[in-house]
């Protein structure tokens, strides 16, 4: 009886562990600048007749949410153009393509062909839908969207990638996972607190770091769900797990040749682990990449207590597209 009761209690411990991380990624992904700094306008940009032409829901796949939109820029005179694709946040579970009209309306005034692509996201409809399905989904996206530009008169060339929150986890997999097989060459990633690697002892948040066995399998039910595969405890023990996570862990995929990646970070993020991005920052010094970390030391996931440091971040992903997506 004693036993079936601290079963019970491993069980409950495990879904609210997975429930926590899903409803606190959800919050913190809507909280960032409820109060926007002036500075912000600048990106906010009206889509208008003279920006270009918006074409909305426009297939990709065979699933109802393999849906995008696509901001194409009213001057249609050059031979190529620079795709940026931008991925909304959500924590996996909600959000939609149309809550990033603003920065793709921004992107596309500048001059590139701006896309922002739905995925099938975890639910109780579509509790087979995880960060490794979505990835495949956006990776699958990627030609049709080239295709259906094509279509329109413009050619793409190149392309960037970028997201916040859970579009940004999912943009660094293809940036870092997938250029080499890349329809078209990747030039830069850019996005803010999203998850690059799934280490147990750095998601300290969530009590993932303790050395007992509920919390092994409070880790192993989340980074299970989150990527679609059976683990355990015992396989998060002895170590098992992290190669079964690859699949879904950016940082595992950074190398020499990584894209240029212009990245933000909350110190005191209790939904995505700070430590995580300590990993990531890591990787990006070893590899010589030409990256931006920044980090802002008083905000949580939202950002929104480093209004200075976020106002540079944006700064700096202005010259990198300059730098490395020019529209000369």
């Amino acid at each position: 009886m004693k036993q079936v009761k601290k079963k019970g209690r491993k069980v409950m411990f495990v879904f609210l562990c997975i429930l926590m991380f899903f409803v606190c990624f959800v919050l913190g992904a809507g909280s960032k600048f409820l109060l926007k700094p002036s500075w912000s306008k600048k990106y906010e940009i009206e889509f208008t007749e003279k920006t270009g032409t918006l074409y909305t829901d426009l297939s990709y796949g065979d699933n109802q949410a393999n849906k995008f939109d696509m901001y194409l820029p009213a001057n249609n005179i050059r031979d190529n153009y620079g795709l940026v694709v931008y991925l909304h946040a959500g924590g996996f579970t909600s959000g939609d393509k149309a809550d990033d009209k603003q920065i793709l309306s921004w992107l596309c005034s500048k001059g590139y062909v701006a896309v922002g692509i739905n995925y099938t996201l975890f639910s109780e409809e579509n509790p087979d839908a995880n960060v490794y399905t979505q990835s495949i989904e956006i990776r699958n996206a990627i030609s049709r969207v080239i295709e259906e530009a094509k279509k329109y008169g413009y050619s793409i060339n190149e392309m960037a990638i970028a997201g916040g929150s859970a579009g940004h986890t999912l943009a660094m997999i293809y940036a870092y996972r997938d250029a080499d097989i890349s329809p078209i060459p990747v030039k830069l990633l850019f996005g803010a607190v999203g998850p690059s690697s799934f280490y147990a002892e750095d998601w300290g948040i969530y009590g993932f770091d303790k050395n007992t066995d509920e919390a092994r399998q409070g880790s192993a039910g989340l980074f299970g769900v989150m990527g679609g595969i059976k683990l355990t405890s015992d396989m998060i023990e002895n170590g098992s797990y992290i190669d079964k996570l690859k699949p879904i862990s950016a940082v595992m995929w950074v190398n020499e040749d990584t894209v240029p990646s212009v990245v933000a970070y909350g110190k005191y993020d209790k939904v995505q682990p700070f430590k995580a991005s300590q990993r990531l920052l890591k990787a990006y010094k070893e590899n010589n990449i030409d990256y931006q970390y920044f980090e802002c030391s008083h905000s949580g996931h939202g950002l929104q207590n480093d209004n200075k440091i976020y106002k540079k971040y944006m700064e700096t992903v202005e010259e990198y597209l300059e730098k490395y997506m020019p529209l000369d």
